[in-house]
């Protein structure tokens, strides 16, 4: 069921969500939190389709929050709200709020999403693009108890996640950090298999890729090793190869769907690493509503701090450029003295 409502208000909303309910025959509100989307027109409609799927795991009720820009000067100085109402099929498991803010009221996004929050409810609030610098002190961002961002989405993902570092707040999360779960518990249960020490480790991904920083970063964290970020085409993490002292573990998935675990003194086996849907990220993030405190140290490493280590590689053209010389120079001298030696033999004998 659709209700659309032009020119309204908070109190006009929750009515109409309270009359879909009844009209569908579950007045009851089953939701277990609030999902707060800000994002834009271009890409409201795919993020309210990850969210809907999501909610067969959470129902939630979802307030998609999209700001709309005025292009006429009179029409900036207007406010408006219109709102989208759906329950029962056309919203999944859930209730969802599409809310449209033109002029003044758009700035102040945090007095229409207020009246509309569950009561006694968690709220996540998700940023698909076009995230703040400090979500944490971000005016929708102060409602909810975790905060979700996607620097994958951003212009320079490398730098913004230096940006997330300096901002971070306890609930604070990222989906790029998501993507990287199935890697994190598959490398942690190989190093489970070995009883070994990890000398050194290289993350091998696309480039600007935030993920494969990430799961640099936490590499380096948590085993206190060098760790070498290396580029490939993709697509997104292709290889870990980690260097220990029982020899190489090396978890390669070329095709971004099915990946190689080879240990040391063990067969090489097939498993699965799919590159995983927003839906089924955005379902992961809203099973914990704690902070995240191995994001946190991963994070706070520092984007930086990955490349310190020098490669022998970048030392050793110098020192081998002067033997190279050395040797051309001295190489004639060698060969004339070849020439003369029979002669020394012969005059010998």
């Amino acid at each position: 069921m659709k209700i659309d409502l032009t020119g309204t208000t908070a109190g006009a909303i929750n009515k109409a969500l309270v009359r879909g309910r009844r009209a569908i025959g579950t007045p009851a509100v089953g939701m277990v939190l609030t999902l707060v989307i800000v994002t834009d027109e271009e890409n409201a409609y795919d993020a309210l389709k990850a969210a809907n799927d999501a909610s067969r795991e959470h129902p939630s009720r979802t307030l998609v929050v999209i700001k709309r820009v005025s292009r006429s000067p009179r029409d900036r100085t207007s406010s408006r709200l219109d709102a989208e109402v759906r329950v029962g099929a056309e919203a999944g498991t859930g209730e969802t709020v599409v809310l449209r803010l033109y002029g003044e009221v758009s700035e102040q996004a945090e007095s229409v999403v207020l009246p509309l929050l569950l009561p006694d409810a968690p709220v996540v609030v998700w940023w698909p693009v076009n995230a703040p610098l400090d979500p944490a002190n971000d005016p929708l961002g102060a409602l909810a108890q975790r905060r979700v961002t996607d620097t994958y989405a951003a212009e320079q993902p490398v730098r913004e996640l230096s940006a997330r570092a300096e901002t971070y707040a306890p609930g604070d999360t990222d989906l790029s950090w998501t993507r990287i779960t199935p890697w994190r518990s598959m490398l942690a249960a190989a190093l489970d298999q070995v009883v070994c020490e990890v000398k050194a480790v290289e993350v091998e991904g696309e480039e600007f890729n935030p993920s494969c920083e990430l799961l640099a970063m936490w590499l380096a964290d948590r085993l206190d090793v060098p760790v070498r970020r290396s580029l490939s085409a993709g697509p997104g993490l292709t290889a870990v190869r980690m260097d220990t002292s029982e020899g190489p573990i090396t978890l390669d998935r070329a095709d971004g769907s099915l990946a190689t675990l080879a240990i040391e003194g063990q067969p090489a086996r097939a498993v699965a690493l799919k590159r995983r849907e927003t839906a089924e990220l955005i379902a992961e993030e809203l099973r914990r509503l704690d902070p995240d405190d191995t994001y946190a140290s991963a994070l706070a490493f520092g984007v930086e701090r990955l490349n310190t280590v020098p490669e022998p590689a970048a030392a050793e053209p110098a020192a081998v450029a002067e033997p190279v010389e050395e040797e051309s120079a001295k190489a004639p001298a060698k060969k004339a003295a070849a020439k003369k030696a029979p002669v020394r033999k012969a005059a010998a004998k």
